[in-house]
């Protein structure tokens, strides 16, 4: 699977087949090449969240947000020359080419400094699990148990989030709890058995979706991650703090593109008089996802032990410059939030986990990879 061809593809393919190259060949970008492996472009993940701001849609051309002048390097070069190549332009993968411009292989920087995890995301100072709600959507389910303990998978739901982040290589994680917290703290403990530390955070009143940010006592040495205690999600932490210390917003909100289907004919009118008639129309939004990269100033805007929810950090970001960042998410989540989202995300890795076999309990990545195809297919 680690294998150079995982990650090329032809510039006849669209956007969707550009993500699967760059998941699968697991160096960060997808490398275009014409009918001889001659070098076309190159595409990061980053290239295909600016497309997707912009409004590409998956089934566009990957020529359409391909940047077609690429930094190369030739493939006599020296292994330093090409690690000051990479650290000088700030990129963590690049060509190696041939005398005719053909791709011969694909170079990493972490490769070159000797330490390559794909997925880490060590630049975030900690992360933060918001799991003090009651899931009322998800009685009678929830009625004696937590909506983070809800089993999906296999495991439970905050299980799967905190060896997530764990794999990214985010060593602190904070737990909000409230309701039934008790059960949530016996069943996580300290986080030694996934290789964190755990610290939780007890709400002694409900805080809303935000306010258990004030009760973080150490100062942030650099940005939080934050997720809500119900999301499903294989999103890849680096990509999001990579966007994050790019723009360095207050805020980067991670958004998920969702679809309005009309099933009518809309009709556009002017005072008594129809204008003109749109057929089943769709329309199409980012949303929010419950995922977001803060700045150590953001977190310190949260009033001390009140109730303050991150509509309302986010407003505050608004009201400054560039103060908050979109991140639009193209890979698989899911809300848990209702009994139909938690059976078709059952149903999902079921699926998954049928198609790839056996693995490892702790072995997600192919299971996120999977997830992420069968999403864009």
């Amino acid at each position: 699977m680690d294998s150079i061809n995982e990650c090329l593809i032809n510039e006849t393919a669209d956007i969707r087949d550009t993500i699967r190259a760059i998941e699968s060949g697991k160096k960060g970008i997808a490398v275009v090449i014409d009918h001889c492996r001659t070098l076309q472009g190159v595409v990061t993940d980053g290239d295909v969240r600016r497309g997707l701001l912009a409004g590409q849609k998956l089934k566009d051309s990957v020529t359409a947000i391909m940047n077609r002048r690429p930094t190369k390097a030739d493939s006599r070069s020296s292994q330093t020359s090409i690690r000051e190549l990479l650290e000088q332009s700030g990129l963590e993968a690049l060509p190696l080419v041939d005398e005719q411009n053909c791709v011969v292989d694909i170079v990493l920087l972490s490769a070159l400094r000797r330490h390559s995890h794909p997925g880490q995301a060590t630049g975030f100072s900690s992360a933060l699990i918001m799991a003090g709600g009651e899931g009322r959507r998800l009685l009678p389910l929830t009625e004696n148990l937590p909506k983070p303990l809800v089993e999906v998978g296999g495991m439970p739901l905050i299980e799967r989030q905190v060896r997530r982040i764990a794999h990214a290589g985010v060593n602190r994680i904070y737990v909000a709890v409230n309701y039934l917290a008790e059960m949530i703290e016996s069943h996580l403990g300290d986080g030694s058995r996934f290789g964190v530390e755990i610290q939780y955070l007890r709400e002694p009143k409900k805080l809303g979706t935000a306010g258990s940010l004030s009760l973080i006592t150490e100062k942030l040495d650099g940005p939080l991650l934050l997720m809500n205690g119900d999301v499903l999600t294989s999103i890849n932490f680096q990509y999001l703090l990579d966007f994050h210390s790019k723009h360095q917003p207050l805020i980067t909100v991670a958004a998920i593109d969702y679809h309005v289907e009309i099933p009518y004919g809309v009709i556009k009118t002017e005072g008594s008089f129809a204008l003109c008639l749109e057929e089943k129309p769709s329309q199409q939004f980012l949303c929010n996802a419950g995922i977001y990269a803060l700045s150590p100033e953001a977190v310190s805007l949260v009033p001390h032990h009140q109730p303050y929810n991150m509509t309302d950090l986010i407003e505050t970001g608004l009201s400054q410059k560039e103060g908050v960042a979109v991140f639009p998410v193209h890979e698989y989540w899911s809300d848990i939030g209702t009994h139909a989202e938690l059976d078709k995300a059952r149903s999902e890795l079921k699926i998954v986990r049928e198609t790839l076999g056996e693995l490892e309990e702790s072995d997600e990545f192919a299971v996120h990879i999977e997830l992420n195809h069968r999403k864009a297919a």
